[in-house]
């Protein structure tokens, strides 16, 4: 039979997986919108096409944080206070992420447009970096006492291990996003997208690979998880069809490289939900950290009810959504990026 705190542990991995699915390709995009626009006419077009969903996507980010404070109230006071500074540091990034991609358009000023262009692109490769760290650290271990308490500083986060999650989920964005511009733009943008994708897809496949290594050593053991490798046989996919004509394909294939490697994280971890790198008998599992049983009731049947619904709102979205951005988009003074996408879906 399958214990709620289990059911719990499952849906707030399904919470994170979706969270980087959906924001990966976002991630993505604002590193690379400068890359593949050249004029800041282009760069424009290069960021509307996230422009529907960006705010919408981050929303698996706040249910996983949410759905962790109140299924796993001991994990949610252990991680958040270890990983206090790092999480801050995502928190401004994700404002400046948010205030870059609303306010780089309200104003000509080349000088302004610049400034919030380098702002969307440092704060989308810092978020996957952080939230790697953050994730590559619970599996390895972090200093937790008797108490559940984070006994350790700031750089004691920086795992090794950690900052090669990191950069594996950075990579994997990177290459999500080529993907993404390549099946959102036409002619000259599209192009360069396919040109960007081609390295970027090999430097992924390197770093899963090393991450798997990696990882199966971490485990002591040699065999690679099943879903390993499917993240490796997903990533070498995307990396040879970004260059080619099945862009759909494509995108799907580097969606289910991030989703692989996010879930492989919670499979390796449990029944843990943090690993105390000081005594393995002050680990938090899934037993220990958990809320009561008719909090997990409750709930298991608003999840029921409402996961769902946002589930086919996001699909509609896509799916209204779903044209190429081409030069047709060409947003209104101040309009913004999300505009200019609402006026090429009609």
């Amino acid at each position: 039979m399958l214990h709620l705190h289990t059911l719990w542990f499952v849906v707030i991995a399904v919470f994170w997986v979706g969270f980087f699915v959906l924001e990966g390709f976002d991630f993505g995009v604002g590193m690379l919108h400068q890359l593949v626009g050249r004029t800041e006419r282009e760069r424009e077009l290069a960021v509307s096409t996230i422009g529907p969903w960006w705010d919408g996507n981050e929303v698996w980010l706040i249910v996983a944080g949410a759905g962790t404070f109140a299924a796993f109230p001991q994990w949610y006071a252990t991680m958040f206070s270890s990983l206090y500074l790092a999480l801050l540091i995502a928190l401004v990034a994700l404002m400046a992420r948010g205030v870059s991609i609303e306010y780089a358009t309200k104003r000509e000023d080349p000088a302004w447009r610049r400034r919030w262009r380098w702002a969307l692109t440092s704060s989308s490769a810092l978020l996957p970096l952080l939230f790697g760290i953050a994730l590559g650290d619970l599996l390895h271990g972090l200093p937790i006492d008797s108490s559940h308490e984070y006994t350790g500083s700031f750089w004691d986060l920086l795992t090794p291990y950690g900052i090669w999650t990191g950069l594996t989920l950075l990579g994997l964005c990177v290459l999500q996003g080529a993907t993404f511009l390549k099946l959102r733009m036409t002619g000259e943008l599209r192009a360069r997208a396919a040109t960007l994708g081609r390295p970027a897809g090999w430097a992924a496949v390197a770093l899963v690979l090393g991450w798997v290594i990696w990882t199966r050593a971490l485990g002591g053991q040699d065999v690679p998880q099943p879903v390993e490798v499917l993240a490796l046989i997903a990533v070498v996919a995307a990396a040879l069809l970004v260059t080619g004509e099945h862009d759909g394909w494509a995108f799907t294939s580097s969606s289910v490289a991030i989703a692989s490697c996010v879930g492989s994280i919670f499979i390796d971890l449990y029944p843990n939900v943090m690993i105390s790198s000081t005594n393995t008998a002050y680990n938090l599992t899934v037993s220990n950290a958990a809320s009561g049983g008719y909090a997990l009731k409750v709930m298991t049947i608003v999840a029921v009810v409402l996961v769902p619904v946002v589930l086919l709102y996001q699909g509609w979205s896509f799916h209204v959504f779903r044209q190429r951005v081409g030069s047709a988009a060409r947003s209104e003074d101040g309009a913004g990026p999300a505009a200019a996408a609402e006026r090429t879906a009609t």
